[in-house]
């Protein structure tokens, strides 16, 4: 059974990832959940030992910055500011 969620991702590597989906004939949430499905498949320790980092980074435009809210505070306010 699908279920659906909501995600923002940078424009850009949007467009790169519906792009690589459609020349793969498959669509982008098949993708999403494709590598969704290969990062939670064994315990990793860190993204770097993810199968799919060099496409990630592939994609990606620069080195990948992870960076976590330090509050969950913090991380609504961002959020709301994002919507405005």
């Amino acid at each position: 059974m699908d279920a659906k969620i909501t995600l923002s991702f940078d424009k850009d590597v949007i467009e790169k990832a519906k792009a690589y989906a459609k020349r793969n004939n498959m669509s982008l949430s098949r993708l999403t959940e494709y590598i969704l499905a290969q990062i939670t498949e064994k315990p990793y320790q860190n993204l770097d030992e993810l199968p799919i980092s060099d496409w990630v980074n592939s994609v990606a435009e620069g080195e990948a910055e992870y960076v976590r809210p330090t509050s969950r505070k913090k991380l609504k306010s961002e959020f709301m500011e994002s919507r405005k």
